[in-house]
């Protein structure tokens, strides 16, 4: 085996030499520069202590993190996909096309809320358990109610806002029913009970509008029972309105 000790090897122009069929190593090689035209292949470990730099690569095959600093940028109509197991993305989204971050809720076209994730329903409404994305909502409609006696000689305000249904059961002497609240079309009913022993005289606020404008004549005494039944017509600035008609000395 020969060995030569140079400090340098040159063509006979002077250039690189050249090593057509090939060259083994089995030390270090320590070059300035590495231009590689052919293919390269590489079996064992490859350490970059600066910058890699390359364009047109087919395929990257990472088994650990791959790290980004300035982003990475796919190509139209291309599409980032997990072979198996599960994709997580970081951060606010903000740049993220055709991403749902939230949802916006309205009622009555006025926004109650905006990049909301989650709707929380009030006791009534009934949850299957989500299944392939979906759970059925049932909502029961129910028919709120108030009941109340209130003393002689007093104006009742009926609250259209909490109740759709209203009880009460009088004392004798006055009593002026009036309401407050409501929304257009709400309808309402108010049964009114009679004292076992003296006479409850009934009248009503002019929010109450009776058919040919005449308001009737309610039952008196002996635990008589009436019903009044209304539409809101109106509320607002306008005034407040009640389509209302009246069934009297109900059975008790």
């Amino acid at each position: 085996m020969s060995q030569l000790f140079v400090d340098n090897i040159k063509s006979r122009t002077g250039g690189a030499i050249g090593a057509p069929s090939g060259a083994v190593v089995t030390g270090i090689i320590t070059a300035t520069g590495l231009d590689i035209n052919g293919t390269a292949d590489i079996s064992g470990n490859v350490s970059i202590g600066g910058t890699l730099t390359y364009e047109d690569v087919t395929n990257i095959d990472s088994v650990g993190i791959i790290t980004a600093n300035q982003g990475i940028r796919v190509g139209a109509g291309q599409s980032i996909s997990a072979v198996s197991g599960t994709i997580k993305y970081y951060g606010d989204g903000s740049n993220l096309d055709g991403v749902v971050s939230g949802i916006e809720l309205k009622q009555a076209g006025s926004s109650v809320g905006t990049s909301l994730t989650a709707i929380n329903f009030a006791s009534g409404a009934t949850l299957t358990t989500g299944s392939a994305g979906v759970s059925t909502i049932t909502i029961a409609a129910g028919i709120s109610t108030t009941a109340s006696s209130p003393a002689a000689n007093t104006v009742v305000t009926l609250n259209l806002s909490t109740a759709q249904h209203h009880d009460l059961t009088l004392t004798a002497g006055i009593t002026t029913i009036t309401c407050s609240g409501g929304s257009f079309g709400d309808s309402h009913s108010v049964v009114i009970s009679q004292p076992s022993s003296g006479i409850a005289t009934v009248g009503f606020s002019t929010f109450f509008l009776f058919p040919s404008g005449s308001t009737p004549s309610m039952s008196e005494g002996g635990s008589k029972v009436d019903l009044v039944s209304f539409v809101v017509k109106r509320v607002g600035a306008g005034g407040t309105q009640l389509l209302a008609s009246a069934g009297l000395n109900y059975s008790n």
